[in-house]
């Protein structure tokens, strides 16, 4: 089982990042992940992590499957892979409708199909094979990658409902899941199929201040929850009925009744917050449900983020 974290942290220039990644190697952390929406892109970050730590595994959680073209999406990827052969884990995904349609300028047009077909030209790109192939969402002409990778990395898809929870089983080599409960998992999970890797980005907010675990917890919720791709989703896990208090009043523009109208329950489920000893054995309760590999994205709000980190590392 994996025991990473996600990068890079905020606050702290990429420039000053090789104590604190070379530190996460020493506390026992696994992986390193990193996510691509409106910070850093979701290479770079892993590129300086490979030489500084070479223990450490680097994945992708998630590169969005529009935001770049294909040609250039497997150049990246194989640049990584040869960077670091054999540590590499690309994930993939659709994204949202906001970074794809209102950040990027692109249209947010068969997101499923459009994953279906990345991945399936990743597959034959990244084995180093000449590709002129017309896919559903965009035709490749001609194109071979002129520096392959050795090692060829696994293929990860973002899930959340199930045709692409079962794509990611069926044509990628796991699923990346986030946004949802240790109760939400097996679910989940039975959607991807056995024997695949199952990667969960977890929000941790290391602190037992209750109000204000709440106070952040459901400007989190709000954020993630109102865009429509993580709305259906939780009304498919069935949290429709706690989440439509919050739905409605952020639609009729009262975003301060959107956040009171969040259930102490629902950011209790999606948000891991506690004493670091607390927030370990939630932590596991991910990994006993069916999860193989945890990534913590942890939300300093005020406290000392180091310390958290080094708090937070996993234990024998």
């Amino acid at each position: 089982m994996g025991y990473g974290i996600t990068i890079p942290f905020d606050g702290v220039p990429l420039a000053d990042h090789r104590p604190w990644i070379e530190e996460v190697a020493e506390l026992g952390y696994s992986d390193v992940w990193t996510a691509e929406a409106d910070g850093t892109d979701g290479f770079t970050p892993l590129a300086m992590s490979a030489t500084w730590a070479p223990g450490l595994r680097l994945g992708t959680a998630i590169i969005p499957t529009f935001t770049r073209g294909p040609a250039l999406l497997a150049q990246s990827a194989a640049a990584l892979a040869e960077a670091a052969p054999g540590r590499f884990v690309l994930g993939v995904g659709t994204s949202s409708d906001v970074i794809v349609e209102r950040w990027n300028g692109l249209s947010f047009d068969q997101p499923y199909r459009r994953t279906r077909d990345m991945v399936r030209f990743l597959r034959s790109a990244l084995a180093g094979e000449k590709v002129s192939a017309a896919y559903d969402t965009f035709e490749v002409r001609g194109f071979r990658l002129a520096r392959p990778p050795q090692v060829v990395p696994p293929i990860l898809v973002a899930g959340l409902r199930p045709g692409m929870l079962r794509l990611a089983g069926r044509e990628g080599d796991g699923a990346v899941i986030n946004w949802l409960g240790a109760a939400d998992v097996a679910r989940v999970v039975a959607e991807v199929g056995p024997g695949k890797e199952i990667v969960a980005r977890l929000f941790v907010l290391p602190s037992e201040d209750r109000q204000a675990v709440l106070a952040v917890g459901r400007r989190m919720v709000a954020a993630y929850l109102n865009v429509p791709v993580y709305a259906a989703f939780h009304e498919w896990l069935g949290r429709g009925p706690s989440l439509q208090g919050m739905w409605d009043a952020w639609r009729a523009g009262d975003r301060t009744a959107a956040l009171e109208a969040i259930p102490e329950a629902v950011v209790d489920d999606l948000i891991l917050s506690g004493s670091p000893t607390q927030i370990r054995a939630k932590v596991q309760a991910y990994l006993d449900a069916g999860v193989t590999t945890v990534t913590l994205l942890v939300v300093a709000a005020g406290a000392d983020l180091r310390q958290a980190v080094r708090d937070l590392a996993p234990r024998p």
